[in-house]
C-alpha cells in the first residue's frame, strides 16, 4: 500500500460494510476493504439464501451513493403488512384470533413521497451490485484475506493480516459480523443471549399473486414470514426450535414441501421450492461500546438482533450512514476522524436508537413466541388497540421505514 495508504480500513465486505465504503468514497475519503470471502463467492446462490426488508430510508441512501438504479429491477415493493396470531400451523387457512394488525403503505403516501412500507431484496442481488459498485469506484479490495490481530496507538490503527501483511489507517472499522476480530482485538465486550431458535430460510414460487404483501403469522414456536419477492416468489423465514429447525433442513424435498405447505395454507395456491433451504440459529448480541480508540463498529459487530421485525440490516445501513456523515463532516474540517472526539459523535448518534430497538426486538421475540394465555390476551388487545388508532399505526410504519429520529443526510436522500 506504499503511497496509497488509506484513510479507512473496513473489515467486512458485506452490505454495511461496502454502502460505507461507497459513501466514504464518493465524499473524497479513501476507504480499503478487507474481506475472508472473495467477492464472486459472496455473490453464489448458496452463499446467503436470505432476503432482507429494506426501510425505504435505506433504500433512498442507496440511491444517493449510486447503487439504487442497479438495485431496482430486484426490489419488490412492500404494498402492505398482516400481522396475525393463531395456535396451530395454516398461516391462511387456520383461524386466526379476532387480534390482527394491518399497515398499509397509502396511510403514509403523504410522508414517504409514495414511498412504499419497504423493499423485499434477496441478498445475493444486494452484494452483487454493491460490490459491482465498488469495483467500479476502485475502491481497494483485499479478497480472500483475514485479519489476524490489531493494534490501537495514539496516531493510527494497525491491522494485520493472516498472510503477514500490515495496514496502517487514521481509523478502522469492524464491520466483520458478530465475531469480529477488531472489536476483541480492542477488547469491547458484548451482550446477550441465544434464544435457542432457528430460522428456516426458503424460496417459493407462487400460483397466485402476492401483491406486495407481507404476511407475519405468530405461532407458539416462533413467528412465520411470508415475504413478497419479484417475479411472483416469496422468501419464506420460518421460526423453529434448534432440533425442528434441523429436521426441516434435512428433509427430503417431498417432506419438506408437505410440511410447508400445512404451514402455509393455500391462499396463494402451491408454494414451490425454488433453491436450496438454509438455516440460520438466532441469538442477541450487543457491543457494550460502539467505538474505541481509532475503531468503530458497524453492522452485527456492534448489534446482532432478532429478523422478528426485519430490522437487523436496517439498523447496520442506518449506522453507514451515520458513521460516514460523521466521518466526511470531520474531514471536511480537518480533524483527525479516527479521534476520540469524532467517534463519540457517531457512538452518541446510534447509541439510544439501536439500544431501544434491540430491546423492542427481544421483547416482541418473548410476547410473541410463546402459547402462555395472559400474554397472549395481552398482546392481542396491544395490537387490537394500535390497529384501531391510526396515529399509532402511522408511527409504526414510519419507524419501521427508517424516516423516524435524527435521520443522517443519507437516508433522507442527499448526498454528503
Amino acid at each position: 500500500m506504499q503511497g496509497s495508504d488509506p484513510d479507512v480500513i473496513i473489515a467486512g465486505a458485506g452490505m454495511a460494510g461496502a454502502t460505507l465504503a461507497l459513501s466514504l468514497s464518493r465524499a473524497g475519503l479513501k476507504p480499503l476493504l478487507i474481506d475472508p470471502a472473495p467477492f464472486e463467492t459472496q455473490l453464489a446462490p448458496t452463499f446467503d439464501g436470505r432476503a432482507s426488508a429494506i426501510a425505504y430510508a435505506a433504500f433512498r441512501q442507496w440511491r444517493a451513493i449510486g447503487v439504487g438504479e442497479a438495485l431496482a429491477p430486484h426490489a419488490q415493493r412492500i404494498e402492505q403488512i398482516l400481522v396475525t396470531d393463531g395456535r396451530a400451523p395454516g398461516a391462511a387457512t387456520a383461524a386466526p384470533l379476532p387480534f390482527h394488525l394491518r399497515f398499509d403503505s397509502d396511510e403514509i403516501a403523504d410522508r414517504s413521497d409514495g414511498e412504499p412500507l419497504g423493499y423485499l431484496l434477496e441478498n445475493r442481488q444486494t452484494r452483487a451490485a454493491l460490490s459491482q459498485a465498488v469495483v467500479e469506484a476502485g475502491i481497494p479490495v483485499l479478497a480472500p484475506a483475514r485479519v489476524a490481530s490489531a493494534t490501537f496507538g495514539k496516531d493510527a490503527a494497525e491491522v494485520t493480516l493472516d498472510d503477514g501483511r500490515v495496514l496502517r489507517a487514521p481509523l478502522a472499522i469492524g464491520a466483520e459480523g458478530r465475531g469480529s476480530v477488531l472489536r476483541r482485538a480492542a477488547g469491547v465486550g458484548t451482550i446477550g443471549w441465544d434464544y435457542r431458535q432457528v430460522g428456516v430460510v426458503a424460496t417459493v414460487r407462487l400460483d397466485r399473486p402476492h401483491e406486495g404483501v407481507a404476511h407475519e403469522y405468530f405461532l407458539p414456536g416462533g413467528p412465520f414470514a411470508i415475504l413478497p419477492l419479484t417475479e411472483n416468489r416469496a422468501s419464506l423465514v420460518w421460526t423453529e426450535s434448534v432440533a425442528k429447525g434441523a429436521t426441516l433442513k434435512a428433509a427430503r424435498p417431498e417432506v419438506f414441501h408437505a410440511h410447508l405447505m400445512r404451514r402455509f395454507g393455500d391462499f396463494l395456491g402451491q408454494a414451490r421450492l425454488d433453491g436450496p433451504v438454509f438455516s440460520y440459529p438466532l441469538s442477541l448480541q450487543l457491543a457494550e461500546r460502539f467505538t474505541a480508540p481509532r475503531l468503530a463498529l458497524l453492522g452485527d459487530a456492534a448489534h446482532g438482533v432478532h429478523p422478528i421485525a426485519g430490522q437487523g440490516l436496517n439498523l447496520g445501513l442506518k449506522g453507514a450512514a451515520a458513521l460516514a456523515e460523521t466521518l466526511v463532516d470531520a474531514a471536511r474540517l480537518g480533524e483527525d476522524i479516527g479521534s476520540e472526539a469524532v467517534l463519540e459523535r457517531y457512538a452518541r448518534w446510534r447509541r439510544f436508537d439501536t439500544a431501544m430497538l434491540s430491546a423492542g426486538m427481544d421483547a416482541f421475540v418473548h410476547l410473541f413466541s410463546n402459547d402462555n394465555p395472559v400474554l397472549r390476551l395481552a398482546r392481542g388487545v396491544g395490537m387490537a388497540a394500535v390497529n384501531r388508532i391510526p396515529p399509532a399505526r402511522k408511527m409504526f410504519m414510519q419507524e419501521a421505514g427508517g424516516a423516524f429520529g435524527d435521520l443522517p443526510r443519507l437516508l433522507r436522500g442527499e448526498a454528503l
